[in-house]
C-alpha cells in the first residue's frame, strides 16, 4: 500500500516496533527554540531533549512532524544517548528495502568525507559498493545546531528515478538534476562544539528526517510531488469548484493553492492569524499567494475555505488539530479572502490609473506605493509584482521615506499625549525589534529570545542579580494586561542560572509585550533565550473569572432587559468585577436569578469556541463588542453555551468580541456566585462575583458563619438566614437614600448648581470639594455636573480619611481641544498622586495630601 496515510503509519509502526515512542506533532510555532519563526525540521520539538535540559521518560522517538518547509512533513526516529549508527543504519536499511520495498539497484548513499566509520557500516548491512557510497567533503553532509552545540556527520539515502529524467548523482557536476532524490537522512550527533574546540559527545544521538511527499512519490512511481494521492485529491477538488482544468499554465496554479491550503490551515490551526508582522504576516502571504492564484484561475468568489474538507478528509486523522480548528481555519480563510479580493479590486484600480502613463524602464513613485500600503492595504511586494510584468520598477526609496515619516509623526503624536517622556524607548524598540508573538491562547510555557531590557527608562544590555527592569522577548505566553484582563505573573528563567520574576505584563504601543519584574538570581544579557513560565494557578483562575463575566453580561441582559451594555470590567485571579449600564439596584431576587442562569451555562459543560471575523460580520452575528475596547477589521469571537430560555433558546448563549483568554469548557468555572452589587456611577451599577474553589470557600464560611451564630442564638439556621437577608437589604436601601441625599446637598450648595459654574478663557467650569466622600462617588457627580454645564468641564474632589480622590469630566463637544486624562493628572500631582487614567470624556486619580485638595483645583484652573 502505497497511500501517504499509509506510509505514515508504516513508519511509526514500525519504529514502534522497535522500541520507539510514536510521539504526536508538535506545534508549527516552536516553544522550544525562539530563533525559529517555524517548525522546519522533526528534531526542533526535541531540542532541548538532545542537549540535555529536558528529560523524557523514553530514550527513543519516531513522530511525523509538521513543518513549514518544502515537503510539508517530516518523518523521523530519534534515539537520545541509547542507540547510534550501526542500528540507526540498519534500521533505515530494513524499512526502505523490505517494508516499503525499494529496488537495491536504485538506492546510494553519501558519508561525511572523514566519517569512516558509517561507510563501513553501509557496505557491512547494506553491502553497498563504494562507488554507491559517495563522500561529500562540505557542510552538506555535516549538521550542527548552531555556531556551539551537538554537531555531528550525516548520511544521506539517495533514489535513483532513471536514466530518462535529467541529472547526476550527489557531488557531480549535474548534481541539482531531478534524476537522484534525497528520501532521508541520517544525523549522527556524536560531537559538542565549544566556542574553541570539538568533544565528543558522552552519550551520542540519533536525529533522522525523511520527507513524506518524496518517499510517497517514489513510492507512487513519480518524482513529483504533486502526482501524490494527497496532492492529486486537493487539486481534484480545486479543478471541481472552479470548473476548470489543471493543464498547461493552470497547473502551476492549481498546485500553489493546494500546498498553500495545507500550509495555511495548519498554521492557523495551530494559534497563528494573519496580521502584518511576524509569523502573522508569513502566513497571510502564504494565503494571498494561493488566493491571487484562485482568482487567475478565474474564481469570482472566495475559494480556499470550500477546499478546507478536502484537506481535513486527508489528513484530519493522523493531525486531529486540523479537525478540532475546522470552523476556526474556515472562518480565517474566508475572511482573508473576502478581504482580499477587496484589496486586489481597490489596489489594482489605483494602482492602473497612478501607472498608465509610464512605460517599461520608468520607476513608480515610491509615496503612491506607501499609499496604496498604507490606505489600501496593498502589499508591497504586490505593487511590485503587478508593475513587473510592464518592466517597471518601484521607487524603494520614495517608500521608506514614506514609512519613515508616518512613524515619525506617530511619535510625535504620542509624546504629546500625556504620556511620559521616558515610555518614548518603546518607539524606538519597536521599529528595532518588531512586535511580540503572543504563544499564550494555546501554552502557558515557552521558549523566547531576549531582544531587549529596559531599566529606569533606558535601554541596557544586560542585568544584575537584584535589579529590577522591563524585559521584551521576540515571543512569550504572558498576557499583556488588556481589556479589562490583568496581565500575567511567572518566571523567566535562563539556560546559565538567572532567573527573573514577573510581577506584571503590560502592551506598549499595541504590540510589544513587556515583562516587568526583578531579576532575583544571576545575570542576563541581551541576545540569550529563556524559558517563560506563567503562573498555572494563577492564569486558570483569571481564565475562569474571564470566562465567567461573558456568561454573566449574558444573564444580566436576560434577567434585566437589553438595555444592559458592559461599562467596564476587572479580572484577575481572585475574583472578577463587572460594570453595566442600570438605572436602579438589583434586589435579590434578581441577583440570584443571574447567578443561576450563569451557573446553568457552567453545568452544560460546552466548549468554549474562539473563530476569526470581520468586526461587522461578528457584529451582525449577534457578537457584543465590550466597552472602551477599540477593533481592528479582524476580531476573535468567543461564544459558550447553549441558550435554554426565551427567544434565544437553542442558540449561543454567550457570543462576544474578546482577545483574552478563557477555559476550554464552561465546565472548567466549576461554580459562579455573585457576592456584591453596588452603584459605581450615574446608571452603572456593578456586580462582582467568585468562581470556581475561591467561590466554594466563601460558601462554606458563609455557611459555617451562620451555623456558629444560629448556635450561640439558639434559633433555627433558616429563620436567622431570613432575618439577616432582611437586615441587609434594609441597610443596602438606606445607604442608597444616604448616598443619595450626601450628592443633592454636595451638589446644591447655597445657591443651586447654576450659580457654581464660572467662566475660564470662555469654557464653563464647576469644581467642587466635598468632605467625607468616597472615590466611588466621584463620577455620578461629574455625570450630573456635565448635565448642568451642557457644554464644559467639571471638576470634583472627595477628601476621606486623609486621603483625596478625583473625577474630571469633559463634554463631548470639548474633548478635541480638553483631555480628562490630562487634567486629572494635573490634579492628582498636586495632591501627592501619580498619574491616574481614563478617556477624554471621564478621567479618575487619587492622592495621598487631602489638605491639597483646594490647591489641586487651584491648579487646575490655572492650567485651562
Amino acid at each position: 500500500m502505497t497511500g501517504v496515510n499509509d506510509i505514515r503509519k508504516t513508519f511509526l509502526e514500525f519504529f514502534e516496533g522497535k522500541g520507539h515512542e510514536i510521539v504526536p506533532s508538535s506545534s508549527l510555532v516552536p516553544l522550544n527554540d525562539p530563533t525559529l519563526m517555524f517548525t522546519n525540521a522533526g528534531m526542533v520539538p526535541f531540542k532541548n531533549v538532545f542537549t540535555g535540559v529536558e528529560k523524557r521518560d523514553y530514550k527513543r522517538a519516531t513522530s511525523s512532524q509538521k513543518c513549514v518547509r518544502a515537503g510539508g512533513k517530516m518523518l523521523g526516529n530519534f534515539s537520545f544517548g541509547d542507540y547510534f549508527k550501526e542500528e540507526a543504519i540498519s534500521n533505515a536499511w530494513e524499512l526502505i528495502t523490505k517494508d516499503f520495498a525499494l529496488d537495491k539497484k536504485k538506492l546510494l548513499v553519501t558519508v561525511y568525507s572523514e566519517d569512516e566509520e558509517a561507510a563501513e557500516l553501509w557496505k557491512k548491512i547494506a553491502g553497498l559498493s563504494d562507488e554507491k557510497i559517495i563522500r561529500i567533503s562540505t557542510s552538506d553532509n555535516f549538521w550542527s545546531m548552531g555556531d556551539t552545540g551537538p554537531c555531528g556527520p550525516c548520511s544521506e539515502i539517495f533514489f535513483d528515478h532513471g536514466d530518462h529524467i535529467p541529472g547526476g548523482p550527489p557531488g557531480s557536476p549535474d548534481e541539482d538534476g531531478d534524476r537522484f532524490i534525497e528520501i532521508w537522512n541520517l544525523v549522527f550527533m556524536q560531537y559538542e562544539q565549544t566556542e574553541k574546540e570539538r568533544l565528543d559527545l558522552p552519550r551520542p544521538s540519533i536525529d533522522t528526517g525523511m520527507g513524506l511527499e518524496r518517499i510517497a512519490a517514489v513510492l507512487q512511481g513519480t518524482h513529483d510531488n504533486y502526482e501524490t494521492d494527497l496532492f492529486k485529491n486537493l487539486i481534484a477538488a480545486s479543478v471541481d469548484i472552479l470548473g476548470c482544468d489543471d493543464e498547461g499554465p493552470r497547473k502551476a496554479s492549481h498546485r500553489v493553492i493546494a500546498d498553500h491550503l495545507r500550509a495555511s490551515s495548519f498554521l492557523i490551526a495551530d494559534g497563528v492569524l494573519p496580521s502584518n508582522e511576524g509569523r502573522g504576516y508569513v502566513l497571510r502571504r502564504i494565503m494571498r499567494r494561493a488566493m491571487r492564484h484562485a482568482e487567475l484561475l478565474g474564481a469570482k468568489e472566495p475559494l480556499m475555505y470550500k477546499l478546507l474538507p478536502a484537506l481535513i478528509r486527508e489528513m484530519g486523522q493522523a493531525y486531529p488539530d486540523l479537525v478540532r480548528g475546522e470552523s476556526l481555519i474556515s472562518e480565517t480563510l474566508h475572511l482573508e479572502e473576502t478581504r482580499f479580493r477587496k484589496t486586489l479590486e481597490r489596489g489594482l484600480k489605483l494602482l492602473d490609473e497612478e501607472s498608465a502613463e509610464l512605460k517599461s524602464g520608468d520607476e513608480f513613485d515610491g509615496g503612491i506605493a506607501f499609499k496604496l500600503y498604507d490606505t489600501y492595504g496593498f502589499p508591497l511586494d504586490l505593487t511590485e509584482d503587478a508593475l513587473k510584468a510592464r518592466g517597471i520598477t518601484v521607487e524603494r526609496a520614495g517608500f521608506d521615506e514614506a514609512m519613515a515619516q508616518q512613524k515619525a509623526e506617530a511619535k510625535k503624536n504620542w509624546k504629546g499625549s500625556g504620556d511620559t517622556a521616558d515610555e518614548s524607548v518603546w518607539f524606538g524598540l519597536q521599529d528595532e525589534v518588531g512586535g511580540t508573538e503572543f504563544l499564550g491562547y494555546k501554552h502557558e510555557e515557552g521558549e523566547g529570545g531576549l531582544v531587549a531590557i529596559v531599566k529606569d527608562g533606558e535601554v541596557v544590555s544586560s542585568l544584575k542579580k537584584g535589579e529590577e527592569a522591563s524585559l521584551l522577548f521576540n515571543q512569550t505566553p504572558f498576557y499583556a494586561e488588556s481589556g479589562g484582563q490583568v496581565g500575567d505573573k511567572g518566571r523567566i528563567t535562563f539556560a546559565d542560572g538567572g532567573e527573573f520574576v514577573v510581577t506584571d505584563t503590560l502592551k506598549k504601543l499595541g504590540n510589544l509585550f513587556v515583562h516587568m519584574g526583578k531579576l532575583e538570581k544571576g545575570s542576563i544579557k541581551v541576545g540569550q533565550s529563556a524559558v517563560l513560565s506563567v503562573d498555572n494557578t494563577r492564569r486558570t483562575a483569571i481564565r475562569s473569572n474571564h470566562s465567567a463575566t461573558h456568561l454573566l453580561h449574558e444573564a444580566l441582559r436576560e434577567t434585566l432587559g437589553d438595555h444592559v451594555a458592559q461599562k467596564g470590567s476587572l479580572v484577575d485571579d481572585g475574583r472578577l468585577r463587572f460594570d453595566f449600564s442600570h438605572t436602579k439596584p438589583m434586589d435579590e431576587e434578581e441577583i440570584r436569578k443571574v447567578e443561576n442562569l450563569a451557573n446553568e451555562i457552567v453545568i452544560q459543560n460546552a466548549p468554549v469556541e474562539t473563530r476569526l471575523m470581520a468586526v461587522d460580520d461578528a457584529i451582525e452575528a449577534g457578537a457584543m463588542a465590550l466597552f472602551g475596547e477599540k477593533y481592528g477589521e479582524e476580531v476573535r469571537v468567543v461564544s459558550m453555551g447553549t441558550a435554554l430560555h426565551g427567544e434565544k433558546a437553542g442558540k449561543v448563549y454567550s457570543l462576544e468580541l474578546c482577545g483574552g483568554t478563557h477555559v476550554n469548557r464552561t465546565g472548567d468555572i466549576g461554580l459562579v456566585h455573585v457576592v456584591n452589587e453596588s452603584a459605581v456611577a450615574s446608571g452603572v451599577r456593578r456586580i462582582e462575583a467568585l468562581t470556581g474553589e475561591a467561590a466554594r470557600v466563601h460558601l462554606a464560611s458563609q455557611e459555617q458563619l451562620v451555623k456558629d451564630a444560629a448556635a450561640t442564638l439558639k434559633v433555627p439556621s433558616v429563620k436567622l438566614v431570613e432575618r439577616l437577608e432582611g437586615l441587609v437589604a434594609e441597610r443596602r436601601k438606606l445607604e442608597t437614600q444616604v448616598s443619595e441625599l450626601k450628592k443633592q446637598l454636595a451638589m446644591g450648595g447655597s445657591g443651586g448648581e447654576a450659580e457654581q459654574v464660572e467662566e475660564i478663557s470662555g469654557v464653563s467650569f464647576m469644581g467642587k470639594v466635598i468632605d467625607d466622600l468616597p472615590a466611588k462617588e466621584l463620577r455620578s457627580l461629574v455625570d450630573q455636573g456635565k448635565q448642568t454645564v451642557k457644554s464644559g468641564i467639571v471638576v470634583i474632589i472627595g477628601k476621606s480619611d486623609g486621603k483625596a480622590g478625583i473625577s474630571v469630566g469633559v463634554t463631548d463637544d470639548l474633548t478635541d481641544k480638553f483631555s480628562a486624562v490630562d487634567l486629572v493628572r494635573i490634579g492628582s500631582a498636586a495632591l501627592g498622586g501619580k498619574g491616574g487614567g481614563g478617556r477624554a470624556d471621564m478621567a479618575q486619580a487619587g492622592g495621598p495630601d487631602a489638605g491639597k485638595a483646594e490647591d489641586a483645583l487651584k491648579q487646575i484652573k490655572q492650567a485651562l
